[in-house]
């Protein structure tokens, strides 16, 4: 009896495509949470750049005066508008965001998956900090080329006290974030820390029309608009100013980790 060899045809599988990263794929899932709220990014990214523009439309405030040390209003007033993008980015989307994520088990869930739920932190603060900046740099160039404002003095002390300031702000929102158990609540204490540091930046009443003493707390106040107006139109910012940013970044991030709950 012959014996009749079988031969199983060998199936090659077609080359697959890796799969993205797991952080990777956090990072695209949370940037198109992030943009579909586009009002949110709109004045995020713009809200400076429109005041400043409405301001800049009147004529009388681009004149020199003297109250502004012979700057125009624009001039003096353009770093204090700094802060209002990075206040409400670090302040008020991101604790309510982070508070709305423990709320509804987003972060609980996270834990059961080998996605380490800090990934999460580290994904929303990029993504505000990269939305700081685009914003920082729009209302640079509005100011630059539409209102020939003198472009910031030193460059390299400006971008640093960016990085200080809004690294010490979303810090504070990282506390807000850990301390607050629901997402209405966070979004009420980062209202009233937004006003507070409108407030000491100049914003809402320019800084001639305030006390001194409050012009000298609000130096020290993050993000630090005393340090900003340094760089921008002075001889730098004062080293404790850059030093006091970093403390609050240091010590605030460390009491969020602290207290931080995933549910």
């Amino acid at each position: 009896m012959n014996e009749s060899t079988s031969t199983t045809p060998t199936l090659t599988r077609a080359p697959q495509r890796r799969a993205p990263r797991p952080l990777r794929a956090l990072a695209a899932a949370e940037t198109r949470l992030f943009l579909r709220d586009p009002l949110t990014v709109l004045l995020a990214v713009a809200l400076p750049s429109v005041i400043l523009a409405g301001l800049g439309a009147v004529p009388a405030l681009r004149e020199p005066a003297d109250v502004f040390g012979g700057l125009r209003f624009v001039d003096y007033f353009a770093p204090s508008l700094l802060a209002v993008n990075i206040a409400v980015l670090g302040l008020q989307n991101l604790p309510t965001g982070l508070a709305t994520y423990r709320e509804k088990g987003v972060l609980r869930r996270l834990s059961a998956t080998p996605m380490d739920p800090t990934a999460v932190l580290v994904v929303q603060l990029v993504i505000h900090l990269v939305t700081a900046a685009a914003g920082m740099v729009l209302m640079l160039a509005v100011a630059v080329y539409v209102f020939d404002v003198p472009a910031p003095r030193h460059p390299v002390w400006f971008v640093l006290t960016f990085l200080l300031g809004t690294s010490a702000v979303f810090a504070i929102g990282l506390v807000i974030a850990a301390v607050a158990p629901r997402a209405r609540l966070a979004a009420g204490i980062g209202t009233v820390a937004f006003m507070l540091t409108q407030f000491f930046a100049g914003v809402y009443l320019p800084k001639f029309l305030l006390p001194e003493v409050v012009v000298r707390i609000g130096e020290f106040v993050p993000p630090g608009i005393g340090a900003f107006q340094g760089a921008w139109t002075g001889d730098g910012p004062a080293p404790l100013q850059l030093m006091v940013m970093a403390v609050i970044a240091v010590a605030a991030t460390a009491v969020a980790a602290r207290f931080f709950r995933w549910e």
